[in-house]
């Protein structure tokens, strides 16, 4: 459900609006009734666990595979039965380098602008242009196929942008990437967004959205469970005090224990021998400490976090994970 409202008369139309859009492939349901809208200029985020319908949405909204139901509108117009006739104002950077890798990053990018009917002159500087914003200028000459990965996903954001589109479309962007090039690629498209161009996100790491993002959606079993900007995502969840304890051996077969003990508390394990504890009250670390003492788990480090968007991520994906499919198991009963 879309929880802001849409633009009355003569305010400005959302650079997408997308309503019960659905797709299903077989007996999966991959996108079921979907409903967002993305604010011209914004950095919007769609976030959701593996599975959960993401690239599958964005194939629907570029034209990449045909939805079953629904309605797409970019910028005040109804592109649902002619996305190509969109494609002008979109760009779109996929999961995974898709340029030709024995053609130089140079002439990977004169081909993209070819493709959009660029005139050569104009082409010509518009590659430059971006060859040096991307900081790639000094392996324009070097075939595509020998980029580093990092590399490699910066000339395909360049080449998404060769036309000049007004929205670009982002798959799990630095997936995969090195951390001064994730670093980089994360630096740039803050730069874009900056600049006016409006960016549709998609990332596993809910970090880089709470970084990045103006307003997210959760999508969960094909279906948006939230939409809402960022900060009020996070004043939510202000409220919470979280503690990260680090122990000397893992913690699931203590977590029955422990909810039952301190049934106030919620206790979520971690990679790495990891327990959080999380509390909308303030946080007595003695009793647990010595209560995990008691069953053979040392403590050997605690540490309070701040609330973040991971934890707001886990709490909506999760809880409605468990919604979506007790419905769908009575639906099927």
């Amino acid at each position: 459900m879309i929880e802001e409202s849409q633009p009355g008369p003569g305010e400005t139309p959302p650079a997408l609006a997308v309503s019960g859009l659905a797709k299903r492939f077989d007996d999966v349901q991959a996108v079921d009734g979907a409903d967002f809208i993305v604010r011209p200029g914004e950095v919007f985020g769609f976030l959701g666990p593996n599975g959960a319908g993401k690239t599958t949405t964005i194939k629907l909204l570029t034209g990449l595979a045909r939805p079953d139901a629904g309605s797409i509108a970019y910028f005040g117009a109804d592109f649902t039965r002619r996305l190509k006739a969109a494609q002008h104002l979109f760009g779109v950077v996929a999961d995974g380098n898709n340029l030709y890798p024995e053609l130089t990053g140079r002439e990977n990018l004169e081909f993209c602008a070819a493709l959009y009917g660029i005139g050569r002159a104009e082409a010509r500087n518009r590659v430059e242009e971006l060859l040096e914003r991307f900081g790639l200028d000094y392996a324009a000459g070097r075939r595509f196929g020998g980029y580093s990965r990092g590399m490699g996903r910066r000339l395909c954001i360049a080449a998404a942008l060769v036309h000049r589109p007004r929205l670009l479309f982002l798959d799990e962007p630095t997936t995969g990437i090195d951390v001064p090039n994730a670093r980089e690629i994360r630096r740039m498209l803050a730069g874009l967004a900056a600049d006016g161009t409006t960016i549709f996100l998609t990332t596993h790491y809910i970090e880089e959205a709470e970084r990045l993002c103006d307003r997210v959606a959760f999508i969960v079993a094909g279906r948006i469970v939230r939409q809402a900007a960022v900060e009020k995502l996070l004043d939510g969840a202000r409220d919470r005090r979280i503690i990260e304890l680090q122990l000397d051996t893992a913690p699931e077969p203590l977590l029955s224990a422990l909810s039952e003990h301190f049934p106030t508390n919620r206790w979520e394990p971690r990679a790495g021998k990891r327990l959080r504890l999380i509390s909308t009250a303030e946080i007595e670390l003695a009793p647990p400490v010595a209560f995990l003492a008691e069953r053979g788990a040392a403590v050997l480090e605690a540490r309070r976090l701040r609330p973040s968007l991971e934890e707001v991520f886990v709490e909506v994906t999760g809880l409605a994970a468990e919604r979506l499919s007790a419905e769908k198991g009575g639906r099927r009963g």
